[in-house]
């Protein structure tokens, strides 16, 4: 290779990764380095209203098998995407993997072919090949993908490294990647999978080694629980901290790896060798970790559970509803550029999942096209995953996949067009802040910034679809008494001393539970306070049910229903959790207790 004949870009890159090699180097092999510690977060909580809107309509017919020659002269759009079964809606309506005859999309105009990459490395890839045609003034590039599908949670990381990547080579600001809307969404297919334990005793995960896709979403679904639960989180992927739940990188960013190494180190023996660490600090040992659990989805799910025994289901986006949307981000330029193009492809899929919801013929077309889409398994396959099966081994229950596909009414819903509650936005500046908190694997190193929501999402080209039934936006129903416990976490609420009138610094907390109420919205709500042994024991007891009243009213004025709210209770002085002969420990004594049940 001849250095002179590289271009700068190529020079740079070569550069970076030398240097990331030379640090990691001296990173992993000298003890005692500072390092990112294992942290618990501000714990996330779950919101009950499901977007699930049906809109009457006549059954429309199927689209064929034979290719479309109505839009066979019209420029080719690629979109890339995993296989999962939240896309059932756009792969049915585009008749499978290239557009059929007598297909929604044929019928809007689209010319698309849906490309399955699991590898979120190479959908990247394929993203940016894309650009630099583009950039070269191709207006119709051929090569890589106009846009990918991914999971919503997954898109503040995936957004802002691409962004670094872009301003890097073509200059900060020409092109941006913008969440464009919705397609579906995944429900309970997406989990976290481990031994029952960590379900009925959530501290037993301590120390526990999770493979996973950093970033994405079935990373957040596994921090999602930890910090419901007060658990720490160790953010470095090459470390072992024994106080925390620790990650492991899985290969090629591949869900399926996920789970194929959970598979082999409870088969085989296999085992990671990670740095251990205590509060922060390298100790010099190497600690040789089997993998304790998986998070993945669909099939992945079906893969553990047919291959080891004793391990279940802790928790998915069932419980997390809002978490996960089927989420297709498109090149800013490229699309302002093809308004009508880009808006007719959400419409197609808008239409077609409509049809899903309504009639069962649609569905088995669904299974059918998503079969011949993702080269795999079996229409009847796809079919019974898509609403989810449940599953038994040796007295142990488990649950597996579960998807759902987004009409217009559930993506007005969703972005809070239709109901002014925007669940997206509550999504992505959560995980943007597990981002910039915990620094998963040196992200912020390497990323200059987390693109915030209102430069990420657009949604101009959803509100320009026309000419089908926007429908009315689908109301929760609350009536009924919630009994089982989702999580339990523990809130530091500053409040002023002697009152329950919330210190400015405490509407962060309160911040933080509102989005993940909102990411969860099929739950009811248990507020408990609690004070430290400071006063009269009586006043005690009316100061802490008169704080959680106040979290209380705080989470009503921002939209939380106000028949959530299952419980409010105060318990005093009478259930400290620390030494109330400290100030430490007072301060931790006074708290309120968010309890999610279902």
């Amino acid at each position: 290779m001849n250095w002179s004949n590289l271009t700068t870009f190529s020079k740079a890159l070569i550069a970076i990764i030398f240097a990331g090699i030379i640090g990691f180097l001296v990173y992993y092999f000298s003890p005692g380095l500072r390092i990112d510690a294992s942290k618990a977060g501000d714990r996330l909580e779950l919101s009950d209203q499901d977007v699930n809107n049906v809109i009457t309509s006549e059954e429309l017919p199927l689209p064929g098998n034979d290719a479309s020659s109505e839009v066979s002269s019209k420029p080719l759009v690629r979109i890339g995407g995993y296989a999962w079964n939240a896309q059932s809606g756009i792969i049915v309506a585009n008749g499978g993997p290239k557009t059929t005859k007598g297909s929604l999309m044929e019928q809007n105009g689209v010319n698309l072919e849906i490309v399955r990459q699991d590898w979120l490395s190479e959908l990247r890839n394929l993203h940016l090949k894309f650009v630099e045609e583009f950039d070269q003034g191709k207006p119709m590039p051929q090569q890589g993908v106009a846009a990918i599908i991914i999971m919503g949670d997954g898109a503040p990381f995936y957004i802002s490294s691409v962004q670094q990547a872009l301003d890097d080579k073509y200059g900060e600001g020409k092109y941006q990647m913008q969440v464009m809307g919705a397609i579906g969404l995944s429900y309970g297919e997406d989990k976290l999978i481990g031994p029952p334990s960590w379900k009925m005793d959530p501290q037993s995960m301590k120390g526990a080694l999770v493979s996973a896709v950093i970033g994405d979403g079935d990373w957040v679904t596994t921090v999602n629980y930890a910090f419901a639960n007060g658990l720490k989180v160790n953010p470095d992927p090459s470390t072992y901290d024994a106080e925390a739940v620790n990650f492991l990188a899985s290969a090629n960013d591949d869900y399926i790896e996920s789970a194929k190494e959970l598979i082999k180190s409870q088969k085989t023996g296999w085992t990671v060798p990670l740095k251990e660490v205590k509060d922060g600090k390298l100790t010099g040992k190497t600690i040789n970790k089997k993998v304790d659990g998986c998070a993945t989805w669909t099939p992945g799910d079906k893969m553990v559970f047919d291959e080891l025994t004793g391990f279940t289901d802790i928790v998915s986006t069932r419980e997390f509803n809002n978490q996960m949307a089927t989420t297709v981000i498109f090149l800013k330029q490229w699309a302002e550029n093809n308004r009508e193009l880009v808006s007719n492809i959400f419409k197609a899929s808008y239409i077609a999942s409509n049809q899903m919801k309504q009639y069962d013929t649609w569905r088995v077309r669904a299974s059918e096209t998503t079969t011949k889409s993702f080269g795999m398994e079996t229409p009847e396959y796809w079919y019974k995953m898509f609403k989810g099966q449940k599953g038994e081994k040796n007295g142990i229950s488990y649950n597996m996949g579960g998807s759902r596909v987004f009409n217009l009414a559930d993506a007005n819903q969703y972005y809070g067009i239709t109901d002014g509650t925007n669940r997206y936005k509550a999504v992505y500046e959560q995980v943007s802040k597990y981002l910039k908190d915990l620094n998963p694997a040196g992200f912020n190193q390497n990323v200059k910034r987390i693109v915030p929501y209102d430069d990420a999402v657009n949604l101009s080209f959803l509100k320009q679809i026309e000419n089908i039934d926007k429908g009315a936006a689908y109301s929760a129903d609350y009536s009924k008494k919630a009994s089982k416990m989702v999580a339990s976490g523990e809130w530091r609420i500053n409040f002023e001393p002697g009152r329950a009138v919330i210190r400015p610094e405490g509407a962060d907390v309160l911040g933080t539970i509102y989005n993940l109420l909102i990411q969860a919205e099929d739950s009811k709500l248990e507020l408990v306070g609690h004070t430290d042994n400071t006063g009269l024991a009586d006043n005690n007891y009316s100061l802490s049910t008169a704080r959680a009243e106040a979290v209380k009213s705080y989470l009503i004025q921002k939209g939380i229903p106000s028949n959530r709210f299952q419980k409010i209770d105060g318990k005093g002085q009478d259930e400290p959790i620390a030494d109330n002969k400290t100030a430490a420990g007072r301060a931790q004594n006074r708290r309120v207790v968010v309890s999610i049940l279902k």
